[in-house]
């Protein structure tokens, strides 16, 4: 596969788990941080592009995907968790002695998380650059998922994701496989709804519609490794959503203090959820990023942003990490 050449392949023991990592190039490191249900793989050609330009890229698979450990307990997957894996990492891979501060860039969940990183440890971030999730502080007032499932209806799909065990087996009704590829797949600036007995709402028998960024083999791979691992360790970060609410509170009002810029698509999920174009677009997010540098919505593109724009993805990150070396 053509876009696995050069990429090298390691674990490494971080934070009392097994962390599969893979990563090319030499020069400024820079950790890449995937969503969900996603991979290391969703930055292959960030990887390779970056890693032509001069810099080390790194990308884990998270606790509970792909080749790292996936402990069982739902509790072990919160922001202090995760981000202590990343920590454990940087510690490994990038010693303070050698490089004491780091780029790095994240999507969907794993720009969630490049928030708590930002916000946990900014002595470890150099410029951070997050795709798709902005930065949107935990309100002590309001219990994230009850709140969601108010706004948006128990078939939406953050509310369906919280019972242990419950999606897994309708997953598995339909087949796993065919569950990641329609996630993967799904493009249209809406609510995503998983209706009991008509989860994505097309036929069992006609083949997923992979976007055009997507090949056979793309498709493949991210398939392979989900039914290889299951499902579970990435929808215990969704079960951990009012848990990491609570554990976040002495951070309310905290702002993120490291150089940032954000870029989303405007047929985006995350876009049109409720009151987010008012916030990213009329000071509330700059309020709570005041080292903002820009928030580019690009029209016609999805949330898979990375994958479906990849050298204009690349080109963003070049042009705003050159500005710190």
């Amino acid at each position: 596969m053509k876009s696995m050449e050069g990429i090298q392949h390691k674990t490494v023991s971080v934070n009392g788990i097994n962390m599969h990592i893979a990563e090319k190039g030499e020069g400024p490191l820079i950790l890449f941080i995937h969503g969900f249900p996603e991979l290391w793989y969703t930055w292959r050609h960030q990887i390779n592009g970056l890693s032509a330009l001069g810099y080390r890229a790194l990308a884990p698979d998270l606790r509970g995907y792909g080749g790292t450990d996936a402990p069982d307990c739902v509790a072990d997957y919160t922001c202090f968790h995760v981000v202590g894996d990343l920590i454990a990492l940087l510690d490994t891979e990038a010693p303070q002695d050698k490089e004491d501060k780091v780029f790095v860039v994240g999507h969907d969940w794993g720009a969630i998380i490049a928030w708590f990183l930002c916000l946990f440890r900014p002595d470890r971030v150099k410029a951070l650059f997050n795709l798709s999730a902005p930065f949107i502080p935990c309100d002590p007032r309001f219990k994230p998922v009850e709140t969601l499932e108010v706004l948006l209806g128990k078939d939406y799909y953050i509310v369906r994701f919280q019972e242990p065990g419950e999606i897994e087996a309708e997953f598995a009704e339909i087949s796993l496989r065919r569950a990641v590829l329609e996630l993967l797949s799904y493009r249209i600036p809406d609510p995503l709804y998983l209706p009991k007995g008509n989860l994505f709402g097309h036929p069992l028998d006609c083949p997923v519609n992979l976007p055009p960024w997507l090949s056979d083999q793309d498709a493949d791979y991210y398939a392979n490794q989900f039914q290889e691992t299951g499902i579970t360790g990435a929808l215990n970060y969704y079960r951990n959503i009012d848990t990491d609410w609570e554990l976040l509170a002495p951070w309310w009002k905290s702002q993120i203090q490291v150089p940032v810029k954000f870029a989303m698509g405007d047929h985006d999920l995350v876009y049109t959820m409720p009151g987010v174009k008012d916030y990213i677009h009329n000071g509330g997010f700059k309020r709570n990023v005041p080292f903002l540098e820009e928030a580019l919505v690009i029209n016609g593109v999805s949330h898979w942003i990375n994958e479906e724009i990849p050298d204009q993805i690349n080109q963003l990150l070049f042009d705003f990490f050159s500005k710190f070396n």
